[in-house]
C-alpha cells in the first residue's frame, strides 16, 4: 500500500468532511445555556462596590494590590504574593458563569446606581408614563422650548430592582413555594430581560420602585402598577404575565377562608393557537397550588344570565348537561348553561365578547376580575379588534384590576390609547390616577439579533416557487455560497388560497424515503380546531418539516426548534415581519435564518422589511462590510406613502389578493394571472380550465333532465284499466 496516497486521501477526507459538515450552531439542536439577548458588559465603577448578580466589578484597592506584584521575583515568593492579592471569596460573592450566578439567590436590594448599571448592561428601559396627556408641541419659536421641557418632565424615567435570578422570587418577592418548586422542575435558571424587569414591577411594586413613585395603594396594600411591556419575540413575555397573576391568586386563596374558584384574571390572546399554548403553559406554573386555568370554548358562560351580577355557579365546566329550573321561586333561575368556574380565563377576544354580551344588548359586569392581561396587545387594539378588547375591558368594574399589555411591537397611538383608557375607567370609578409604565427590552420595534436575515430578489413568482424548492434540499447551497436552510421552518403566505396553493405545489417534492407528503402541510383559519390542533402537535412532535400558513401562526406561537422561517410572501407591515421571523431564534438559541422574497410588484414595499433587517444587523454588532443589507439597497428602494402603508396592511400586495393571481387590466391578457403560484403554463392551465367547464356543464345538463323526467313521471298516473 502506498502509504503517501493514504496520507492524501486522509487529509482530503477531513477537508471536505470539515468544509460540507452543517453548522452546529441550530435552533434544534439544544437549549440555549442562556437565554439571555444582551449581554453588554458592565462599566467598571469608580471606588469600592458591592458584588451583585453576574456584574463582576474590580476595587481601586485591588487594582493597587495587583499593580504592586513583583514579576521578577522567584515563584514561591510570586505565587505568596498572588495568594495575599486575591481576594477572599464568600457566600456573596457571584460566579463565573451565568448558570452559578442564578443558583444564588441575592436577599439585599441593590442601590440606585447598581440597578442602573443592570438595566443598562441588557438594554432595559423603564419610564414611568404621564397620567394625563402631554401638551401638544406647539410651532411658535418662543413656545416651543417651554413644552418641550415639561414634556419631559411628565415621562419619568426609574430604575426598578432587577431580578438576578429566579431563585430570587422565593427569598426576596415571597412567591409560594410550590410555584418556585414548578419553576425548578421546568429548568428555569436565568431570567431572560423583559422577566428581569417586569417580575419585580408585578410581584412587589413598592420593594421594586421604593421611593421612585407616590404611593397609590390597592386593598391588598400594593402600589397599583398598570404596566406596558415591549419585548422582542422568544422573550419569554408568557412566563413574565403568568407567574404575578397565578401568585397573586395563591396568596389570596391563602389569606381567604372560602377556598371556592373565583374567576380573578383573564387573559386575552388573538388566535386560538397562542390561546392553548397559554393554557398550557398556566397549568404547567401552577401544578399542585390549587388554581384553575380554562381555556374559553364555544358556547361557554361567564356568569349565570338570570342570577346577580358577579355572581359565579357553583357548577364546574366539564358539566354539559343542561339543568332544569328548580320549583321553589325564592331560588333564581339557572341558565341552560353552567357557569365557568375558574381562577383564570384564558380565551380569544371574540369568543369572550360574545360570552358577555350574549343574546341581551347589556353586556355583563365582571366584578371578580383584578388582573386583565391583553397579550399580542397591538392587534387586539387594532381596528380588527378594538372594540371586542375594549368591551372585554370596560366590562371589568373591579377597583383593584390591574391591567397589563405585552407585545413585540407597539406603536404609539397603541400607548395612548391604552393610557387614556386606564385613566378614564380610574376616574369613573371615582380612583386616583393609576401609575402606568412602559418597559421597552432593546430597540423597540425590532427584530432579535441572534438570527441571520436573507433578502432575495425573485423577480417573478415561478422564480420565488423555484427558490423555494432549492431550499428543500439540505445539501444545495445559495448564491452567496452559504449553507441551504434546514427543516423544521414555516412558510408564511398572504391569503389563505395561496397556502394552499404553494401546498398542492410542493406536496411531492420531498422524496417517499424520507417521508414524502406527509412532511408538507398547511395550516390556516379555514381549517377545523381539531384539524388545526392535530397539525400542531404534529409540527411539534417533528413529524411535519415544512408548514405552510398565513399570519395566523406568526404571533406569539412558540415553536423553540425551529431552524427558519420563510417568507414567501412579503409581509403586510414591518410589524408583521418582526412577529413572523420571531418564530425561530427563541429563548436565546442562535442559528435561526429568516428568508424573504421579493418580485417587481413588491418592491415599493420593501423598504420597511430591510430597515428592520439593518436594524437588526446593527445591534448583532455586524459591520457594514459583513452585514447583508447594503447601503447601496436601502438607498435605491422607495418609500412608500403613508396611504400606500395602510392600503398594504388592510389588504396585502394588491396582485395577490385574490389568491390565485389578478387578471391584467388591458384586453389583450398578457401578464394574466401573474401572480399564480403554479408550474404550469398558460396553455396547459386553459386546457384544464376548458376540461373542468365542460365537466361542470355535463353535470348540469344531466341534473336539468333528471328533474325534468322525474316531473313527468310524477303527472303519469299510469294505464287505465
Amino acid at each position: 500500500m502506498d502509504i503517501l496516497k493514504l496520507l492524501s486521501r486522509s487529509t482530503k477526507q477531513t477537508a471536505r468532511t470539515s468544509k460540507d459538515a452543517p453548522s452546529t450552531k441550530l435552533p434544534s439542536a439544544g437549549t440555549s445555556a442562556n437565554p439571555q439577548l444582551f449581554h453588554d458588559a458592565v462599566p467598571e465603577a469608580r471606588g469600592k462596590k458591592r458584588k451583585r448578580g453576574g456584574d463582576v466589578e474590580q476595587t481601586r484597592a485591588h487594582d493597587e494590590e495587583e499593580e504592586s506584584i513583583n514579576f521578577f521575583e522567584t515563584s514561591s515568593a510570586a505565587s505568596k504574593a498572588e495568594k495575599a492579592s486575591a481576594p477572599k471569596k464568600t457566600a456573596e460573592e457571584p460566579a463565573s458563569t451565568p448558570e452559578k450566578v442564578a443558583t444564588k439567590a441575592t436577599t439585599e436590594l441593590l442601590d440606585e446606581a447598581e440597578c442602573r448599571q443592570l438595566l443598562r448592561s441588557h438594554r432595559l428601559k423603564v419610564t414611568l408614563l404621564p397620567s394625563s396627556k402631554p401638551d401638544k408641541v406647539v410651532k411658535k419659536s418662543k413656545k416651543k422650548k417651554a413644552v418641550e421641557t415639561s414634556k419631559k418632565e411628565e415621562y419619568k424615567q426609574v430604575y426598578p430592582q432587577p431580578l438576578v435570578a429566579f431563585n430570587d422570587l422565593r427569598s426576596t418577592y415571597g412567591i409560594s413555594g410550590r410555584m418556585a418548586e414548578n419553576l425548578v422542575q421546568q429548568g428555569y435558571k436565568i431570567p431572560t430581560e423583559v422577566q428581569m424587569g417586569s417580575l419585580p414591577l408585578l410581584l412587589r411594586p413598592k420593594t421594586a420602585l421604593g421611593d421612585a413613585i407616590e404611593e397609590a395603594e390597592d386593598s391588598d396594600g400594593e402600589v397599583h402598577v398598570d404596566l406596558l411591556a415591549v419585548a422582542p419575540t422568544g422573550s419569554g413575555k408568557t412566563l413574565a404575565f403568568l407567574i404575578p397573576v397565578v401568585d397573586r391568586i395563591i396568596q389570596r386563596r391563602r389569606t381567604s377562608q372560602d377556598k371556592e374558584h373565583i374567576l380573578e384574571a383573564i387573559v386575552v390572546a388573538p388566535t386560538k393557537e397562542l390561546a392553548t399554548q397559554i393554557v398550557n403553559e398556566a397549568r404547567k406554573l401552577s401544578l399542585g397550588t390549587g388554581v384553575k386555568v380554562v381555556g374559553m370554548r364555544k358556547g361557554m358562560q361567564i356568569t349565570p344570565r338570570d342570577s346577580p351580577e358577579g355572581e359565579v355557579d357553583d357548577i364546574s365546566e366539564d358539566e354539559e348537561e343542561q339543568e332544569e329550573d328548580g320549583s321553589d321561586a325564592e331560588k333564581p333561575k339557572k341558565s341552560s348553561q353552567p357557569a365557568v368556574k375558574a381562577d383564570i380565563l384564558v380565551s380569544t377576544p371574540g369568543l369572550l365578547f360574545s360570552a358577555l354580551s350574549g343574546k341581551n344588548s347589556d353586556q355583563a359586569t365582571l366584578l371578580t376580575i383584578r388582573t386583565l392581561v391583553l397579550d399580542e396587545a397591538d392587534v387586539l387594539l387594532d381596528p380588527l379588534f378594538r372594540d371586542q378588547t375594549l368591551g372585554i375591558w370596560n366590562s371589568c368594574m373591579n377597583p383593584d384590576l390591574r391591567v397589563t399589555l405585552w407585545s413585540a411591537t407597539m406603536g404609539s397611538n397603541i400607548e395612548s390609547l391604552t393610557s387614556t383608557t386606564i385613566q378614564a375607567r380610574r376616574s369613573l370609578l371615582g380612583l386616583p390616577s393609576s401609575h402606568i409604565i412602559r418597559l421597552v427590552v432593546g430597540l423597540k420595534d425590532s427584530a432579535i439579533p441572534n438570527i441571520t436575515h436573507r433578502l432575495i430578489y425573485a423577480a417573478t413568482e415561478p422564480g420565488k416557487l423555484i427558490a423555494l424548492r432549492q431550499l428543500l434540499h439540505p445539501t444545495a447551497k445559495s448564491a452567496d455560497e452559504t449553507q441551504s436552510l434546514r427543516p423544521p421552518f414555516l412558510v408564511f403566505t398572504q391569503t389563505i388560497p395561496r397556502a394552499v396553493a404553494l401546498h398542492s405545489e410542493l406536496l411531492y417534492d420531498i422524496p417517499s424515503e424520507a417521508g414524502g407528503s406527509t412532511r408538507i402541510a398547511v395550516l390556516h383559519a379555514e381549517l377545523s380546531d381539531t384539524a388545526r390542533s392535530n397539525i400542531m402537535a404534529r409540527f411539534r412532535n417533528g413529524d411535519i418539516w415544512v408548514l405552510i400558513t398565513t399570519d395566523i401562526l406568526s404571533r406569539g406561537v412558540d415553536f423553540r426548534g425551529i431552524n427558519g422561517v420563510v417568507n414567501y410572501d412579503v409581509p403586510n407591515s414591518g410589524a408583521a415581519y418582526i412577529h413572523r421571523v420571531g418564530r425561530t431564534g427563541r429563548a436565546g438559541r442562535e442559528g435561526g435564518v429568516a428568508v424573504t422574497f421579493y418580485t417587481k410588484e413588491d418592491i415599493p414595499y420593501v423598504k420597511a422589511v430591510a430597515n428592520i433587517i439593518a436594524a437588526s444587523e446593527k445591534a448583532a454588532g455586524k459591520k457594514e462590510s459583513e452585514a447583508g443589507m447594503k447601503r447601496w439597497l436601502l438607498d435605491a428602494l422607495p418609500t412608500p406613502s403613508k396611504q400606500e402603508k395602510k392600503k398594504l396592511k388592510m389588504h396585502g400586495v394588491e396582485a395577490r389578493r385574490g389568491g390565485l393571481g389578478e387578471k391584467s387590466k388591458d384586453g389583450k391578457g398578457k401578464g394574466k394571472f401573474k401572480a399564480q403560484i403554479s408550474t404550469k403554463s398558460g396553455y396547459e392551465r386553459k386546457l384544464e380550465n376548458n376540461r373542468r367547464g365542460a365537466i361542470q356543464g355535463s353535470k348540469r345538463r344531466m341534473e336539468a333532465e333528471k328533474e325534468e323526467h322525474n316531473g313527468e313521471d310524477s303527472e303519469w298516473g299510469g294505464i287505465d284499466e
